[in-house]
């Protein structure tokens, strides 16, 4: 269903479960499907021994990907016309991830509506480990 901006105002907030538990095969997977095989991301030896981390941790751009699918699924698969996001801190194996779009603006541009929004996805302990911007266009 499309988003109208007579519905919505400024200080709505649409939030979705993105994935509980996240696994090392999920992660693997991702590596596989990304072509990234970075040995943070899939060599536990390396990750810890080497680099000094506690284990592996997701890819940015898995964590960007999941929360990108929670955007179009909320504003539409064609809508989408801005995503931005900084990486706030790690996901590791066994988090459960939370997003949530927060209406910011409601503008018309050249006969067009489109919604700003602020993005956020945070682990099972309320950590921050996405923040960003998005933009869609919408209908009247």
């Amino acid at each position: 269903m499309p988003l109208y901006a007579s519905r919505l105002k400024v200080g709505d907030v649409h939030s979705v479960r993105l994935v509980e538990d996240l696994s090392r095969t999920q992660i693997v997977q991702y590596a596989g499907a990304s072509g990234d095989y970075n040995p943070l991301h899939t060599d536990e030896i390396f990750a810890t021994k080497i680099a000094g981390y506690p284990t592996v941790f997701a890819h940015g751009m898995l964590t960007m990907g999941i929360t990108s699918k929670m955007l179009t699924d909320y504003v539409g698969e064609t809508r989408l016309t801005k995503y931005g996001v900084r990486f706030t801190n790690p996901v590791w194996p066994g988090d459960s991830l939370d997003a949530k779009a927060t209406v910011k603006a409601l503008i018309s541009r050249n006969g067009e509506n489109f919604v700003e929004l602020s993005v956020s996805t945070t682990n099972q302990d309320g950590v921050e480990v996405l923040r960003g911007y998005a933009e869609a266009r919408i209908d009247p």
